[in-house]
């Protein structure tokens, strides 16, 4: 099955760029678009609500004025994700958001609503929702989602356990509409890899925390680019849901980091406070593919590196 148009025109790669809980915001959402891959942001890291109003205005007016200028190289679209679960008390008001300015594309997580689905589609938008396995694709898709995101192993915040082989090769089994791979894609070759084993799409979200234009502390950017893939916790600890998180931010919080307890997971909390650090905020989410990531940059600069290589892993396979 072909992608939609709004996965594939404007894009200079087939790169949808994560929403990053709290850190994610108009400026990075926009210097990902106007790069040309698709921005996000998380719907509730705009506090209070009202400001999610702002910021959908603020970025729907700025993409329009770069395409009129810019007819020739005009922005990709964006994204919003909504946290579908019953804990979210301002799933309402901010799907009437999306609604009322018509957003391309809304990315759901953690739980599939049909009533969600039906109102992106009442405007022509597409549901992206992110799975960790096989049985949860069957139930966004029956739900009415218009595609899928893998989130294997690896992958940076709430992330799966299951090999992105197995699982997409599983979901590839049923279903031929747009899937997307999150697991440790880090630099153009990872994503040339994640379409020849199946996938249509890469979805790359901790480069993005060091860049010049994300909301994170600069510690928590350096941490990035001085980390690697065994510098990588993975535990329910922090928010009742397992997660890949930074070690240095857990010792930091006075935890040891290969030590930490089982949390409840019918206590689910994104905010949860420990020993006076909250998680995400203090608790930095990170993948297990920031190797890649040599400096804070601006955005421009890491999709350049990502095409740049990208079309060097294609030449070197096809010649």
């Amino acid at each position: 099955m072909a992608l939609p148009p709004i996965l594939k025109d404007n894009l200079r790669l087939p790169v949808v760029a994560s929403p990053l809980f709290i850190i994610s915001h108009p400026k990075l959402t926009l210097a990902q678009c106007k790069a040309g891959i698709v921005g996000s942001f998380p719907a509730l890291n705009a506090r209070p609500e009202a400001q999610l109003d702002e910021w959908l205005a603020e970025i729907t007016e700025d993409l329009a004025s770069h395409n009129a200028k810019n007819p020739d190289r005009p922005a990709a679209p964006f994204a919003v994700n909504q946290i579908v679960h019953m804990s979210n008390k301002r799933l309402e008001h901010d799907l009437m958001m999306c609604v009322k300015y018509k957003v391309p594309i809304v990315i759901s997580s953690l739980g599939a609503v049909p009533e969600v689905n039906a109102a992106v589609h009442s405007y022509g938008g597409i549901v992206l929702h992110d799975v960790i396995n096989n049985r949860h694709a069957n139930s966004a898709i029956r739900k009415g989602a218009d595609g899928l995101i893998a989130v294997a192993t690896g992958a940076g915040g709430h992330a799966g356990t299951l090999s992105p082989f197995a699982l997409v090769q599983e979901i590839r089994e049923w279903f031929d509409g747009p899937l997307l791979l999150a697991g440790a894609i880090a630099n153009g070759g990872a994503v040339l890899a994640a379409q020849a084993m199946g996938a249509d799409m890469a979805y790359i979200g901790s480069p993005f925390i060091a860049t010049e234009e994300a909301r994170a502390s600069a510690e928590y950017k350096q941490a990035i680019v001085d980390a690697h893939a065994n510098d990588i916790v993975y535990s329910n600890y922090f928010t009742g849901i397992h997660g890949n998180y930074l070690k240095p931010s857990i010792a930091a919080a006075g935890l040891d980091p290969d030590n930490l307890p089982e949390a409840d997971p019918s206590k689910m909390d994104f905010d949860k406070a420990t020993t006076g650090a909250k998680a995400w905020k203090d608790i930095w989410g990170c993948g297990q593919g920031i190797g890649a990531v040599k400096a804070v940059e601006p955005v421009a600069a890491v999709v350049d590196r990502l095409e740049r290589e990208y079309i060097g892993a294609k030449k070197a396979i096809c010649g």
